[in-house]
């Protein structure tokens, strides 16, 4: 039980700081767009060092899915996780939605581009995203003293460059809270579907370009 308190609790987390700061910088413009991509960042470096060691720090059903397909996470766990993961994105755009009701989106990931455009850089975004989680993990644990730095600075990165045109995702549950929260569900299906293959086509590339068992240690 500890493991799914802490998923919901690290994606709780992350989803309010990262929108809230989204939020507050639509109402402000006080804290930049820069400002956001480094509280995204610093949220989730933070939550990967606060529970990684209890639950693997995943707070992505695109992830907890890429490493199950890579035989380090147990499939029977994984609709708790996910369940853990939407809870938890939930909970924090019902506070979200509590501190700022003037809000119409909560920080919901409505593209600026095409549907099919914003579809291949979520993908793309994923993809960077998870060759670098896969490949400082331990196990399905993204465990270790560079892993928090490594995967926050990639989440900095990525939401400073594509945040403007797709909000930068990466992530199902951290889509869908917002969306069902804010009612604003346009194209939310490629902010679920991208992650996961991007994600699953990561895992792919790590056996390419390392040895067979690479991605096959138990958690």
């Amino acid at each position: 039980m500890k493991n799914y308190i802490a998923e919901f609790l690290g994606t709780f987390a992350m989803v309010f700081c990262g929108t809230a700061a989204m939020v507050v910088n639509d109402i402000t413009g006080v804290i930049t767009h820069p400002g956001v991509a480094i509280t995204w960042g610093l949220i989730v470096m933070g939550m990967i060092y606060a529970f990684a060691e209890i639950s693997g720090a995943h707070f992505n059903p695109a992830v907890t899915i890429a490493f199950t397909y890579a035989k380090k996470f147990p499939l029977k766990e994984v609709p708790k996780y996910i369940l853990a993961q939407c809870l938890g994105a939930i909970c924090a755009s019902l506070l979200v939605y509590m501190f700022w009701p003037e809000s119409e989106t909560l920080g919901a990931t409505i593209p600026t581009i095409v549907a099919w455009k914003a579809f291949i850089l979520e993908f793309l975004l994923t993809f960077f995203l998870m060759v670098v989680i896969i490949n400082v993990s331990t196990g399905s644990k993204e465990t270790g003293t560079m892993a928090g730095m490594a995967i926050g600075g990639i989440v900095l990165l990525e939401a400073m460059f594509a945040g403007p045109i797709t909000k930068a995702s990466m992530n199902p549950a951290r889509s869908f809270g917002p969306a069902l929260v804010s009612g604003n569900f346009t194209d939310l299906w490629l902010y679920i579907l991208a992650p996961i293959l991007g994600a699953i086509v990561a895992v792919i590339s790590c056996k390419l370009v390392k040895d067979d068992n690479c991605c096959e240690s138990e958690c």
